[in-house]
């Protein structure tokens, strides 16, 4: 879920870092009279993800285009399937192309990376969630993606939720001394994480009666422990040093939930071209 007007926003400031003044290449060989249509293709095969931020870059661009959007954010399509059509005034599709094609190409390949991982994780209850570590500015579109790819979204912002990590132990001198100050002034239905790196910290939060324990950077025998101490009483997350190649180790303990910014900040662009109806 994103918001419509706060996507418009970024499409504004899309367009004015691709464009400058002016498109010079169609604006010196292409009449402004001329039309075309156009179809937005997958080039590999990919999960679809914001495909109508970029029907929406097309229309902000120039209203009078035609649009028709063939796919839905979430859908597995192949190479050679159409995402969409546009159709109308040459000099504007081509200049609003590249604009699209990059948010595509972006969103697109955090869907297909997230469900590389979900479906690595998926002969277990363990859920795929992501992180706050996202690209400044598209945080809410790349979680969007996360979410079209099989995957949970973590905290959207600093303002979701209560995390208590190390430094903030630090500065209070324990977890329980923590949990104690938030509770105080922690609005009823807000939820409440620790995270713990090591066991008798596991104890200790789960004593102060957290909504969510995080086993950070643990290793695979110390989450099966955790998860044996918590036995259920309370959700648990790991996270820290996820891969792909350890993932489904991770999700074999027993933990509910398995976050890692990898699905956001390593995802490799997919390959989508626009060309000639």
């Amino acid at each position: 879920m994103y918001d419509i007007f706060a996507t418009d926003k970024l499409i504004d400031l899309w367009l004015t870092e691709d464009i400058g003044i002016c498109d010079l290449t169609v604006q010196t060989m292409i009449e402004p009279g001329e039309t075309g249509s156009f179809c937005m293709n997958a080039r590999e095969p990919m999960r679809i993800a914001g495909i109508d931020v970029a029907a929406r870059i097309f229309a902000r661009y120039d209203p009078s285009l035609s649009i028709d959007v063939r796919v839905v954010d979430g859908d597995k399509v192949e190479k050679g399937a159409i995402l969409l059509n546009v159709s109308g005034n040459a000099r504007s599709v081509l200049t609003a192309e590249r604009t699209a094609l990059n948010i595509m190409q972006r969103l697109c390949g955090i869907a297909n990376h997230t469900a590389t991982y979900a479906q690595a994780i998926a002969h277990t209850k363990a859920r795929l969630i992501d992180s706050r570590k996202t690209t400044p500015g598209l945080r809410a579109l790349e979680k969007h993606a996360v979410t079209c790819g099989g995957g949970l979204n973590h905290r959207l912002s600093l303002d979701n939720g209560v995390m208590i990590k190390d430094n903030h132990i630090a500065v209070c001198g324990s977890i329980a001394a923590a949990v104690e100050r938030v509770r105080r002034k922690l609005p009823v239905l807000t939820k409440l994480e620790v995270e713990c790196d090591r066991l008798e910290q596991v104890h200790e939060a789960l004593a102060a009666g957290v909504d969510v324990i995080m086993l950070d950077n643990m290793s695979v025998p110390d989450m099966k422990e955790a998860v044996q101490i918590v036995n259920g009483r309370t959700k648990v997350e790991a996270s820290g040093g996820i891969r792909l190649e350890t993932i489904r180790a991770v999700a074999e303990t027993g933990v509910d939930y398995i976050s890692t910014s990898k699905i956001t900040q390593s995802a490799p662009a997919v390959d989508i071209g626009l060309d000639e109806a």
